[in-house]
């Protein structure tokens, strides 16, 4: 067990929807981002932790309580965005259907990790902290965040689940929640991967290594929730 104080680190919630099954994915923490503590996340923080416990060695509890366990973290992993996370309440449990009821009417919108910082150095001329290593111990759901720009991109099994997406609608869907330029997602839904290598072949240059991540971690987002789609 952990003997030092744990410092905690909270982003919000983005509750476009809901599903009764509980499922939700999004984002935990996001790299090179200041929040509200004067902290910054580097890229690769979380990769000692995640290869030592896994997403089952982290807990999901409620308001940071290690008494009120809420579910399980399905899949954790890093991307070029950030810490990615996708989790199931357990709807057994009297509180994990409190809070699901509270995620779905917006109440509940943060996230927060309870880790302990293992490297970091703080710039004495800023104040801010940059983060290298992090030890990381629980995720939970929480009601205030500190980091406003990271967003769960959904709570729900499959993002078309009632329909096959329209053009506009899978547009949507890549640069909000996969994280693609308007540019980038034009080009892979008028001509797929092709597309994309033709962007760039017209910029003078291989395929960045940024969007290939960008590919994969939409590749995970579509692979983790259909993995949970209903019927």
């Amino acid at each position: 067990m952990p003997t030092a104080a744990p410092e905690l680190k909270f982003t919000p919630l983005d509750l476009k929807a809901v599903a009764a099954d509980g499922v939700f994915a999004g984002y935990a923490s996001l790299f090179d981002k200041e929040d509200l503590g004067r902290d910054v996340v580097a890229p690769g923080a979380f990769r000692d932790s995640l290869r030592e416990r896994g997403p089952a060695g982290i807990k999901m509890l409620f308001q940071h309580k290690p008494d009120e366990p809420i579910g399980v973290w399905e899949q954790l992993a890093e991307d070029a965005r950030g810490l990615f996370a996708r989790g199931r309440l357990t709807l057994e449990v009297a509180r994990a259907r409190e809070v699901l009821a509270l995620m779905r009417a917006g109440a509940v919108d943060g996230l927060s990790i309870g880790f302990r910082a293992v490297k970091g150095r703080r710039d004495a001329r800023t104040g801010v902290r940059r983060l290298e290593k992090i030890d990381l111990w629980e995720i939970s759901i929480v009601t205030f965040p500190l980091l406003p720009e990271a967003r769960v991109a959904r709570v729900k099994a499959w993002p078309f689940a009632q329909h096959p997406p329209t053009e506009r609608e899978f547009e949507r869907w890549l640069t909000q929640d996969a994280g693609f330029s308007r540019s980038e997602a034009r080009a892979l839904i008028r001509h797929g991967l092709k597309g994309l290598a033709m962007q760039d072949a017209a910029r003078g240059h291989a395929t960045e290594p940024a969007l290939l991540a960008r590919i994969a971690a939409a590749t995970r987002l579509l692979r983790g929730c259909h993995s949970r789609a209903p019927g």
